[in-house]
């Protein structure tokens, strides 16, 4: 093993050696914004290594803001919808993903979920303002969360 490579590496080619994608699950508390920007980003740069899903420890709607950053950059989330963890009860996640902190204290421990990751990003839907400031807003955290998914999932 190579000094300095990191684990996720590691598992990574694993991976790609036996070609088989891995899951991973987003969670935010709502599931309208920054999970659904996190999975949309996930299968649009890299959906030939990972299987991406998100869900929300209290789930709401998808937030029509987010969708309409995404098409900005060329990624169609309009057809997501908000989901539950319970919808996932069962299934096994290489990698469980927190993007708030409140999920990552709602949710310590996912069954059947692998490595434990968390990136917390500010909520865009708790903004009051007018559209252009509430559109800043969720275009600067659409670009961090890429930026965040660029970097820890696209070392292949």
């Amino acid at each position: 093993m190579r000094e300095g490579l990191s684990s996720l590496a590691i598992i990574h080619v694993f991976y790609v050696i036996l070609m088989v994608k891995m899951r991973v699950l987003f969670v935010c508390t709502h599931n309208s914004a920054r999970s659904q920007m996190a999975e949309g980003f996930l299968r649009h740069l890299y959906g030939d290594r990972y299987e991406a899903y998100s869900a929300g420890t209290k789930p709401s709607h998808l937030n029509p803001y987010a969708v309409r950053v995404m098409a900005e950059v060329g990624v169609d989330i309009s057809q997501h919808r908000s989901k539950g963890l319970d919808e996932f009860q069962g299934w096994k996640f290489d990698y469980v993903v927190t993007v708030c902190d409140q999920a990552k204290e709602e949710c310590p421990f996912f069954p059947g979920g692998g490595m434990r990751l968390h990136k917390s990003f500010m909520d865009p839907s708790e903004l009051e303002g007018g559209e252009e400031e509430k559109l800043r807003v969720f275009r600067r955290v659409r670009d961090e969360i890429k930026e965040w998914v660029e970097e820890v999932f696209g070392n292949g």
